[in-house]
């Protein structure tokens, strides 16, 4: 039986006879279901029409991107660590020819998702490579797939290898998670961020939103407890879904955490 995946949101549903009637994921408003109305493909068909184009972010960091652009569009990053490799972010598309390209890097010990949107085909993942699912409990509702290698945290921080530190500053959803990873940016630090700390196009401010495609923002609290949860690390680069700072991050976040707290209190 082919496991369906959402042509809108690209994440992967359990192996059945006809596609889903539903996306739930899509039907939240955080996200939305196309004016074409709901469609589906599945893997198979994805390995026939598209690829994935891996290239280096930084050092010891890789991007993984599904072209032509299907779903989302966001990339995966690969981090390699001495304790082992971090699959940060998933994508829809696993195929022979990435499949051979990672595991002659090392393979994955690990796969960490930011949040819903961007579980992909995380089971296919997490299957190829015999690899746990790192995922919130707190947003354990919105897995759609789970019978490959799920692994639930909670709290606000959660060390997966050492010096690869999940944390939980919510917003986006409640169990969006971040990853702090000691050894990036040459050794001063990095953030692999997903949506909760949306990297925008000047590459120098940040934007929080509880949904991006439907323009709603957060409230102040939220973005307090993000600027909070970050606070006590290191790190001086944040690598977004698409776009990376590639500096003075911690500055950028309060900058911008400081501007969006004025516009949502009206002090323009």
């Amino acid at each position: 039986m082919p496991a369906y995946i959402c042509v809108t949101c690209g994440v992967q549903y359990p192996p059945a006879d006809e596609p889903p009637a539903h996306c739930p994921i899509c039907e939240d408003e955080r996200q939305y279901v196309g004016l074409e109305g709901q469609r589906w493909t599945t893997l198979a068909e994805l390995q026939t029409q598209r690829r994935n184009e891996i290239h280096e972010v930084e050092p010891g960091l890789l991007s993984i991107q599904t072209t032509p652009r299907f779903a989302i569009g966001q990339r995966a990053l690969l981090a390699r660590t001495p304790a082992g490799n971090v699959l940060w972010d998933c994508l829809s598309l696993l195929d022979d020819e990435t499949y051979r390209t990672v595991r002659e890097l090392g393979g994955i010990q690990a796969i960490a998702i930011s949040h819903p949107h961007f579980y992909g085909a995380m089971a296919e993942w997490s299957s190829a490579f015999d690899a746990p699912i790192y995922i919130h409990a707190a947003d354990e509702a919105w897995v759609q797939r789970r019978d490959t290698g799920l692994m639930l945290w909670d709290g606000t921080a959660r060390q997966i290898l050492d010096g690869v530190t999940l944390l939980n500053p919510g917003g986006h959803f409640d169990g969006a998670a971040v990853l702090h990873w000691a050894g990036g940016a040459e050794g001063r630090g990095a953030l692999l961020s997903g949506d909760t700390v949306a990297v925008n196009p000047t590459l120098r401010t940040v934007s929080f939103m509880y949904s991006y495609p439907n323009y709603i923002p957060l409230p102040e609290a939220a973005i307090h407890r993000i600027v909070e949860t970050l606070r006590p690390y290191r790190y001086q680069r944040i690598h977004g879904a698409w776009l990376t700072i590639p500096d003075n991050g911690p500055e950028a976040v309060a900058r911008s955490a400081e501007r969006y707290i004025r516009m949502i209190r009206g002090e323009r």
